[in-house]
């Protein structure tokens, strides 16, 4: 059994660890309700927007060359030759449960799919992983996975579609984790480019046949794309971003637990050294007293 004085050491230890813990619990709570409070203020303005781009959709006949939309209704993944780009978020660091490794097993998933692929990576996690693997890593954001705004969010969408617009590649998705509830979170691979039809359609009674674009459907399809593609953007990474601080959460409150478990243990533990300790001190004296009394007699 330790002594009394590693025992303290320990339960020092596990304390000062706790606070740490304990700390980013508070400071990941708060970031995630920044968070979510900060994709609330922008979801009418998105939504909006892809409301727009349905009724846009319902204009153009399906014959219509407009870059963004896949008229050819082909299997996306039936092609290995395909030029994708993958935008693959994760986070700066780690402490965050199975949240950086549920993307690294997903982003390898569908990177083996094709044999043509570019990386646009968000987050140190990633970058050190798939550096790590040699994977080539196309471009860097830098400081976005802890600080995602609709600045940076453009940035990014400038960047894919150049290439898009182009002809240097034929897909692009992004890679990240995505709120399921207010406790859950899972990997989701979404498809930003091309546009298909399907994810605009109409329910029944929706349509407005009255509406009228000028100078014409397609023109004002080009014009407000790539605010689309921000949007959908910009919403993937502040669900990352709440997923994580969600993670955290959950890894740092599981950390306190356990280590008030091993403190309980602990104690314990120390509280029987103690005993020991003045049970062997009585008996000394007992043992000290008892001798004396026989020299005397």
């Amino acid at each position: 059994m330790a002594n009394m004085r590693e025992i303290r050491t320990r339960m020092k230890s596990i304390q000062d660890t706790m606070k740490i813990t304990n700390a980013m619990y508070l400071i990941s709570s708060s970031k995630l309700k920044q968070a979510r409070k900060k994709l609330e203020k922008t979801l009418p303005y998105f939504e909006a927007l892809s409301s727009t781009m349905a009724d846009i959709m319902q204009h153009l006949p399906e014959t219509e060359n407009i870059i963004y939309i896949n008229n050819n209704g082909k299997d996306t993944f039936a092609d290995r030759k395909k030029r994708r780009l993958y935008i693959i978020v994760t986070a700066d660091k780690g402490l965050a449960g199975a949240y950086n490794h549920n993307i690294f097993k997903v982003s390898e998933e569908y990177l083996s799919k094709g044999d043509d692929n570019t990386l646009f990576l968000i987050g140190q996690m990633g970058r050190n992983y798939f550096r790590k693997n040699n994977r080539i890593v196309d471009v860097q954001f830098h400081y976005t996975a802890q600080n995602p705004s609709i600045y940076r969010a453009r940035d990014i969408t400038e960047s894919v579609i150049e290439l898009y617009v182009n002809n240097h590649i034929d897909e692009v998705y992004i890679i990240y984790n995505k709120m399921i509830n207010s406790t859950t979170a899972e990997p989701d691979v979404l498809k930003i480019l091309p546009f298909e039809r399907s994810d605009f359609e109409y329910g029944e009674n929706e349509y407005m046949e009255f509406d009228t674009f000028t100078p014409s459907p397609a023109a004002v399809f080009n014009n407000i794309a790539p605010n689309y593609v921000k949007g959908i953007i910009y919403s993937a990474l502040v669900e990352a971003f709440s997923s994580e601080q969600n993670a955290r959460m959950t890894a740092m409150e599981a950390a306190t637990t356990s280590a008030k478990d091993m403190l309980k243990n602990l104690s314990l533990m120390y509280n029987r050294a103690r005993q020991a300790a003045i049970t062997q001190e009585i008996t000394e004296i007992v043992s000290g007293a008892n001798s004396l009394n026989n020299k005397n007699i």
